[in-house]
């Protein structure tokens, strides 16, 4: 009977076999940023629509922010119950069943006829659209070490991508075809790279322990418990995803109020401008291969910072919002991929379950933004957005100075 020794050595050799030496083909590398993009894209579509959306549905301005945050509590639901399964099911079955379920909510959505059916669908959406984390981890998964940092960045660039123009797509087709048709629209192309990623990804083989789902999920609490760098970079990402989402949640109520008043096209037009924040992605990826990343991280807070500043005068500039909107989305893109570079490290063979649950801090600090920056705007205006906003990128600047490492 082997020993426990043996069978770890055993374990681990099969593991250094199977581990890859280089980088995964740059098609499939794209068809995931493609994926990735499209996917988290459906969680930032209602926000351009939210005074539509508003007034379909009578929800008044204090409490449109509930459209965004039911779509994130359910983001986070999926990361904390779905990613993890990536460690223990074939990442192809699960990420092409987790999109065809996608399209279907997606569905659901568009053909909404009231408020709680609204709200349920698009909780439904956030838990699914949680597959772009698990193409992450996939992703990161069939790098080499030395190439995951790149990898990473590519694929993040996607979902950076999604994330930005998902305004403008939403806001051209609201103009166009009335708001349905955004999620008609998204439904159709979910559907489609469910069928192209099926036949794209290779087979994972068998995972080398059958852990089972609740340990599986225990496992997740425990790593950041027993890790000060996970917990670190997830405090992080609450605090720059929570000024992130304080911009683009309340944004577009004083674009589309005088003196501006701007069309849902327009409007979702600067999600082209902070579309420069997907080169960050790119670039923070290779500082990290070099070995940068607390000077990508400082570099990059410290910009988030500073953006605030013109994002104050949007009301009297739109060269204003366009250049702190920039600023803001470069640097926050430049610490996600940061963060998930170094986490991912930590185990690679637990990858899905950490990529998770940095992700559920992401979500907590989007819907922390997009809460605070309704009620924010409702009690002071644009002022109180911007207050908000660069305390959450101070707080950030803060930690990171504080927990450092050299």
């Amino acid at each position: 009977m082997p020993s426990d020794c043996s069978t770890t050595s055993g374990r681990t050799a099969r593991n250094t076999a199977l581990a890859p030496t280089g980088a995964p083909p740059a098609r499939l590398v794209l068809l995931f940023a493609i994926a990735c993009g499209s996917a988290v894209a459906n969680v930032y579509f209602a926000q351009p629509l939210l005074v539509t959306l508003g007034e379909r549905f009578s929800l008044g301005s204090g409490l449109l922010g509930a459209i965004v945050t039911v779509t994130q509590v359910g983001y986070a639901a999926g990361l904390f119950l779905l990613v993890p399964l990536g460690d223990l099911a074939d990442r192809r079955k699960l990420i092409t069943l987790q999109l065809g379920l996608l399209a279907a909510a997606l569905l659901a959505v568009a053909l909404a006829p009231g408020t709680a059916v609204l709200l349920a669908a698009l909780a439904m959406v956030g838990a699914l659209a949680v597959v772009a984390q698990t193409m992450v981890a996939a992703a990161a998964h069939l790098a080499a070490p030395a190439f995951r940092g790149r990898v990473v960045g590519a694929v993040t660039s996607g979902v950076i991508t999604g994330i930005l123009l998902a305004r403008t797509v939403a806001g051209v087709l609201a103009d166009l075809a009335g708001w349905r048709s955004v999620y008609l629209f998204s439904a159709a192309v979910t559907a489609t790279l469910a069928v192209l990623l099926r036949r794209a990804l290779p087979a994972g083989p068998p995972p080398a322990d059958r852990i089972p789902y609740r340990r599986l999920l225990a496992s997740t609490v425990t790593l950041f418990a027993r890790n000060r760098l996970l917990r670190v970079r997830g405090a992080l990402a609450l605090l720059v995803f929570a000024a992130f989402s304080t911009l683009w949640s309340s944004v577009v109520q004083p674009l589309s109020s005088p003196p501006w008043s701007l069309s849902h096209t327009a409007i979702g037009a600067f999600g082209l401008a902070g579309a420069a924040g997907a080169l960050a992605a790119g670039i923070a990826g290779r500082w990290n291969d070099r070995g940068l990343a607390q000077r990508t991280t400082g570099t990059a807070l410290v910009l988030l910072a500073l953006s605030w500043l013109p994002l104050a005068f949007t009301r009297q500039s739109l060269w204003a919002l366009a250049v702190g909107t920039v600023l803001l989305d470069f640097a926050v893109q430049a610490v996600h991929v940061t963060n998930q570079t170094l986490i991912h490290a930590v185990r690679p063979d637990a990858g899905s379950r950490i990529i998770g649950g940095y992700m559920i801090f992401y979500s907590a600090g989007s819907a922390l933004g997009a809460t605070g920056s309704s009620l924010a705007y409702a009690a002071a205006g644009w002022t109180g957005v911007t207050a908000l906003g660069a305390a959450f990128s101070c707080a950030a600047l803060l930690l990171w100075a504080t927990t450092r490492t050299p």
